[in-house]
């Protein structure tokens, strides 16, 4: 099988060290076409200048984009990226989750038309991630050993999901499910995410934009593949976002839930 072209978004927003951390998980990838594009949500020029230096030594194209910051607009930011590209496959992260080196590898080897890739997360304490960026320590290139001393010095919430399994067809068993799916850590095919006009903009402020988007792609007849113990990123520890909009969000969701929408009334078609 031919393995697609990829693009990783990173989404971000004023936390440079983290996308340092990020960025240089990024720069251990061994996979041969691929480029990162920065969803950057309104960021100071910190970010910019991260950016820059790293451009200079990734083995892959690197782009910055760049929107005012008017709020939280996440989903905004990830069409416009999105739409910035021509690679046949994304990988959606954030600025706060470090992959692991075979991180785009797996996700390739799991992409197949008519499903998208729900990646998965360890969640890193409070401390550890404080210990992380404040000792610039490289966890992306961490051995098994070194994780499980983490692991039971209660640093990460989990270990098994460091390991890599195969599992196959049980990749498969859940395809309708829409829960638990984030853009933290997803994978579709460019053609799926514009076919339903990409995130749904007026999704503003924190939560369930995903969400949204997943139930869209089940309508299209996309299915869920999990990518449990193969893509897992590893998810810094950060304060809480302003849940202020999260009701009216709720109540987004819940509208598209009870409807037959599939293409977003806000999306990715303004920008293409």
């Amino acid at each position: 099988m031919t393995l697609p072209s990829i693009c990783v978004v990173v989404t971000t927003y004023n936390w440079p060290q983290a996308l340092s951390r990020v960025l240089n998980g990024l720069s251990l990838q061994k996979y041969p076409n691929m480029e990162v594009i920065i969803a950057d949500d309104g960021s100071t020029d910190e970010t910019a200048q991260v950016v820059s230096a790293f451009r200079k030594k990734m083995p892959f194209a690197l782009t910055h984009c760049w929107q005012p910051d008017e709020g939280f607009r996440a989903a905004m930011c990830r069409n416009k990226a999105v739409a910035k590209t021509k690679a046949d496959y994304i990988i959606f992260i954030d600025g706060d989750c470090v992959p692991c080196p075979q991180f785009v590898q797996r996700h390739a080897h799991l992409a197949q038309k008519g499903w998208f890739v729900a990646g998965t997360r360890v969640l890193l304490s409070q401390s550890f991630s404080k210990a992380i960026l404040h000792n610039d320590l490289a966890i992306e290139a961490w051995s098994y050993e070194k994780w499980v001393k983490a692991f039971l010095q209660r640093g990460a919430n989990r270990l098994l999901p460091k390991l890599y399994w195969p599992l196959g067809i049980l990749r498969t068993l859940t395809p309708s499910k829409w829960q638990g799916v984030k853009t933290c850590n997803l994978g579709i095919w460019r053609e799926d995410f514009i076919a339903v006009n990409g995130l749904d903009e007026n999704f503003v402020g924190w939560g369930f934009e995903d969400s949204d988007l997943i139930i869209r792609l089940q309508r299209l007849g996309i299915k869920r593949k999990s990518g449990k113990f193969a893509t897992e990123v590893f998810h810094l520890w950060h304060p809480e976002n302003s849940r202020q909009q999260m009701n009216e969000n709720k109540e987004r969701l819940a509208s598209t839930i009870n409807s037959l929408q599939v293409k977003a009334t806000l999306g990715i078609e303004q920008y293409i």
